[in-house]
């Protein structure tokens, strides 16, 4: 579950040969990175579970509001479908140098304030307005429990992890 207190960076639990354990210094990754990156991201890339087992991955717009990646979708898509079965996903941004994913849990939004807020601001963003947060149209919140980041040009250093409880 998402909380407003962030915990201590830690070092990500990886096989020995990602070098991780013979790195000569741990300089972990600011959060403050982190949130940037995750409220200037155009596109956020989605990870569900089809009800057979199968990954679904699809490219949203979505916000960072209230520390938690927040999205819209059609409330037939695979991916509304696939958070009423299953709501386990992750959320990895596009860039693979700089690189930020978030394992949680998926959580439709049905707060009226929070609806408006995601509407105005996902309209002050894209400049399209979604009305969202209908059935037709549902907004859904990752409770985030696990986030990574590292910078590919020095991963064995900066390679980080958060976990949330």
């Amino acid at each position: 579950m998402t909380t407003d207190k962030t915990p201590a960076p830690g070092r990500p639990v990886m096989p020995q040969s990602y070098g991780l354990a013979a790195a000569a210094k741990f300089e972990p990754i600011a959060w403050e990175w982190v949130t940037e990156r995750l409220s200037t991201a155009r596109n956020y890339w989605v990870a569900t579970t089809r009800k057979d087992g199968r990954p679904h991955v699809s490219p949203v717009w979505g916000l960072w509001l209230d520390g938690r990646v927040m999205f819209a979708t059609d409330g037939g898509s695979a991916k509304a479908r696939n958070a009423s079965h299953n709501p386990a996903c992750s959320v990895h941004l596009e860039s693979g140098d700089e690189v930020v994913i978030l394992d949680g849990t998926l959580k439709r939004v049905i707060d009226e304030a929070t609806l408006k807020r995601f509407n105005d601001e996902y309209d002050a963003k894209y400049d399209i307005r979604p009305d969202a947060g209908t059935s037709s149209a549902p907004v859904f919140a990752l409770a985030h429990r696990t986030v990574l980041a590292w910078l590919e040009t020095d991963f064995p250093s900066t390679a980080t992890r958060w976990q949330f409880d």
